[in-house]
C-alpha cells in the first residue's frame, strides 16, 4: 500500500521535524501533534504542515491503510493518540526506523557520538552542499548557513546524525561513519558505560566501508569489518590531524590538515573555539574518504556559520559578550567553558545552566559540579524534566551543593530575567537542552540595550 498521509506524534522535535519536512518535500500530506508550540512548529506550519497541540484523535487522518504514523520515543507510551493508532490498524513506526529506510540504497554518511555529532554532521552537510556535490541531510540542529535542519538534493547521498538515544543509530548501515565520543550518557537506557560501548561497537559493525573514530576510542578490527581510521586534534599518530595551529584574537583557528593523501594547508574554522578544529577534522575526514576535492573542503570549512545553540555567539563586544550553547552533558559543558576561557582570557565568566532530565542529573551530579566549578559565577536553574517524572531526592541542589565556583546562586527559571537585570555581566553563557532557549532573545536584547547606554 502506498501511503498518502504521514502523521507525526511529537512533530516538533528536531529529528522528527526534519523527517516531516522531507516527506512534505516529497509531496505527501504531512500533519502531526506536539505538546507545545515552538519556533520549529511555527516554521512547519508556515511550510504547509498542519500541527496541533492537544492530545486529540480527531486530528489523525481517518484512513488507516493510507496513513503512516511516525512517533518519537520521547512520547509517553500511554499517550492517547499513540494508543489509538496502535489499536486501530495504523502502521506505527519509530523515527529511527524511518531514517534507516530513507537511507537505504543511498550513500549514507553518518556522524555518531555522545557529543559533537550535531556540529560535525551539519558541517559535513555544508561541505557537500557548498562543494556542489549536494546531499540530503537530516540534522540534529538548525544550520545557520541554511536556516533549516533538513537539506534536500537529488544526489544519492544522505548525511545523517546517528543518535545513540534509544539505540536509534542501530537502524543505520552507513557507508562511511565518524564516531566522535563514547562517554557515559542516557544511563536510563544503557545502565552503564559498558553497554554504551557495546552499542557503539554494534554501530561500527554495521558500517560497510570506513569507520573513522576519534583517537583513543576503543573500536578495533574485532568490532567491524570496515576499514578503521583515526582522527585527532593534533596527534601525528592519527590518520587525520591538525598541525601549525594558530588562534586569532576572536577565537578563530587556522591550521593545516594532515591526511593519508597529503597535507591540506591554510584551513580556517568558520566558527570560534578549539573544539571546532577537531569537528572540522572529523567532517573533512568523511569528505576526503568519499572523494571530494580537498580545496572545496578547505573553502567550506571557512564558510561554515555553525549551528543554532551550538556555541552560538549573540553578543560580542569588549564591554559584554553572550554565547548560548545546547550543552547538557558534563563533557560538553567543560569543553565550552574551556573555549570561552581561550576566547575571552581574563574576563569574568558567568554561566546559567538548566539541567536536563532527572536521570541525567542524578547520574552525573558530581561531573556537572566539577565542570561548572570552572566559571566565576554559576546561576543554576531547576531541572527541565522533558519526558521524565520527578525522582525523589533529585533536584538541582545535588549539583549546586558540590559546585566550588567563587560565586553561585540557585534560582527558579521564572526569576532569571530579573536576576540578570541586576547583574553586572562581562561574559555570559547559557547552557541546557530544555526550554532555556526561550531566554536567548530577551537576554540578547537586554545586553544590547545595556551596551548602547
Amino acid at each position: 500500500m502506498e501511503y498518502r498521509n504521514i502523521y507525526f506524534i511529537g512533530i516538533g522535535g528536531i529529528g522528527m521535524s526534519a523527517i516531516a519536512r522531507y516527506y512534505n518535500f516529497k509531496g505527501y500530506k504531512v500533519s502531526g501533534y506536539d505538546k507545545t508550540p515552538s519556533e520549529l512548529t511555527h516554521r512547519l506550519e508556515e511550510e504547509g504542515i498542519a500541527v496541533h497541540y492537544e492530545d486529540n484523535i480527531s486530528f489523525i487522518p481517518e484512513d488507516a491503510e493510507s496513513t503512516l504514523v511516525i512517533y518519537t520515543p520521547a512520547i509517553p507510551e500511554d499517550m492517547g493518540e499513540l494508543s489509538f493508532v496502535r489499536r486501530n490498524g495504523y502502521k506505527v513506526v519509530k523515527r529511527s526506523r524511518v531514517l534507516g529506510e530513507i537511507s537505504q540504497g543511498q550513500h549514507c554518511l553518518a556522524v555518531a557520538g555522545t557529543h559533537g555529532k550535531t556540529t560535525t554532521s551539519t558541517l559535513l552537510a555544508h561541505i557537500f552542499t557548498s562543494s556542489g556535490e549536494g546531499c540530503s541531510a537530516f540534522l540534529g540542529g538548525i544550520s545557520k548557513n541554511y536556516d533549516t535542519n533538513l537539506l534536500t538534493s537529488h544526489t544519492p547521498v544522505i548525511v545523517a546524525e546517528a543518535d545513540e538515544f534509544d539505540r536509534s543509530f542501530l537502524q543505520l548501515h552507513p557507508e562511511i561513519a565518524v564516531i566522535t565520543a563514547m562517554d557515559a550518557d542516557h544511563l536510563d537506557i544503557y545502565s552503564d558505560l559498558d553497554h554504551i560501548h557495546q552499542a557503539f561497537k554494534e554501530f561500527a559493525s554495521q558500517v560497510t566501508g570506513t569507520v573513522i573514530t576519534r583517537a583513543g576510542l576503543d573500536i578495533t578490527s574485532a568490532d567491524t569489518s570496515a576499514k578503521i581510521l583515526r582522527y585527532s586534534y593534533d596527534s601525528p599518530e592519527a590518520d587525520f590531524y591538525a598541525s601549525g595551529i594558530t588562534c586569532d584574537r576572536c577565537g578563530y583557528f587556522s591550521f593545516d590538515l594532515n591526511w593519508p593523501g597529503g597535507k591540506l594547508t591554510g584551513c580556517r574554522t568558520g566558527i570560534p573555539g578549539w573544539i571546532n578544529v577537531e569537528n572540522s577534522i572529523a567532517a573533512a575526514a568523511i569528505a576526503l574518504c568519499y572523494g571530494l576535492p580537498p580545496e572545496k573542503i578547505r573553502e567550506a570549512l571557512a564558510s561554515f556559520s555553525g549551528v543554532k545553540r551550538r556555541f552560538d555567539i549573540h553578543v560580542n563586544t569588549p564591554e559584554c559578550s553572550y554565547i548560548d550553547d545546547y550543552a547538557h552533558h558534563p563533557a560538553e559543558i567543560a569543553t565550552a567553558i574551556s573555549s570561552m576561557r581561550d576566547i575571552f582570557p581574563g574576563r569574568k565568566l558567568t554561566a546559567v545552566f538548566q539541567p536536563h532530565l532527572y536521570t541525567r542529573t542524578r547520574d552525573f551530579a558530581e561531573e556537572f559540579a566539577e565542570a561548572l566549578s570552572n566559571v566565576d559565577k554559576l546561576i543554576l536553574l531547576d531541572i527541565y524534566p522533558a519526558r521524565e517524572e520527578p525522582i525523589p531526592g533529585v533536584t538541582s541542589e545535588i549539583i549546586f551543593d558540590k559546585v566550588t565556583a567563587p560565586q553561585k546562586v540557585l534560582i527558579k527559571k521564572e526569576e532569571l530575567m530579573q536576576y540578570l537585570e541586576d547583574e553586572d555581566i562581562d561574559t555570559l553563557i547559557t547552557f541546557g537542552a530544555g526550554n532555556i532557549d526561550r531566554f536567548i532573545e530577551p537576554v540578547t536584547e537586554m545586553l544590547n540595550k545595556r551596551i548602547k547606554q
